[in-house]
């Protein structure tokens, strides 16, 4: 079987030296048909894939500037069936793999089975629903694993050891670390344990790690991605784009690129 295309644009970057870079926007912030050049921009920025946020009433990971963004969308009248139909529609001309986050009402509602179909004709790569507890996956991973879809997994700053290597070593795509013990948002410094954390969960998986919440500086893009494979950026974009602030993006790229070449 050939290589999934998360899997392909993630060996390509680090293959440079690079480290990954996958930023977070809401879609349908700004409305649904905003979505395309969104995407397109960050793609011709150097992102390595795009995760997108799917608007819901009640974000339980997010933090205030998400939350924010969610509420625009919904007010715009976006849903999971409205951004599957437009990536569906604009598939072709999209290069760069796209992973959902969602919660899991929405994908019940859709009906799974046709949720992880729509994901396949809309081009999308892997999903990410943080309200999924380990021992309730089976609701979804058969169907997702129909279509070759990845679910990616969220490890925990507190959870044990022993849940972090069970978390590991099922995830799919990649493993997301999270860095901070509460929801997403921009932060000032992390917690000290935070790069050994990182280093452990490296040793228990062969799935590229990448470190996400709280993430919004290139300062910390190149610290965090000393530790692991690349980072997860999304209050910081959300406001960017929101604000028409673009030039604060590429910074927080850039700093994932190999720095020794050339």
């Amino acid at each position: 079987m050939p290589k999934a295309k998360l899997e392909q644009a993630f060996e390509q970057t680090l293959s440079k030296g690079d480290k990954i870079f996958v930023p977070y926007i809401m879609a349908g912030d700004g409305g649904i048909d905003a979505l395309p050049e969104q995407i397109q921009f960050l793609q011709e920025q150097g992102a390595t894939a795009i995760e997108l946020g799917i608007p819901f009433s009640d974000p339980v990971a997010d933090g205030p500037t998400i939350q924010a963004a969610g509420l625009r969308a919904l007010a715009e009248g976006v849903s999971l069936r409205s951004v599957l139909n437009k990536l569906a529609e604009t598939k072709q001309g999209r290069s760069i793999p796209i992973v959902l986050m969602t919660y899991l009402n929405p994908i019940y509602n859709y009906g799974v089975e046709a949720f992880a179909l729509a994901c396949e004709q809309a081009g999308v790569d892997g999903v990410i629903v943080p309200d999924l507890p380990l021992e309730e996956e089976g609701l979804l991973t058969p169907s997702l694993a129909d279509y070759q879809i990845a679910l990616i997994r969220l490890a925990a700053l507190t959870s044990s050891k022993q849940r972090l290597e069970k978390i590991a070593t099922q995830t799919e795509g990649f493993l997301y670390a999270v860095t901070v013990t509460g929801t997403t948002g921009e932060r000032a410094t992390f917690a000290d344990n935070v790069t050994v954390y990182l280093e452990q969960l490296k040793t228990m998986t062969d799935t590229p790690v990448l470190a996400g919440f709280g993430v919004s500086t290139p300062e910390q893009v190149r610290a965090l991605s000393e530790h692991c494979d690349g980072v997860v950026v999304g209050s910081k974009i959300v406001a960017s784009l929101h604000e028409n602030n673009r030039t604060e993006i590429k910074p927080l790229i850039q700093a994932t690129k190999n720095r020794s070449a050339n």
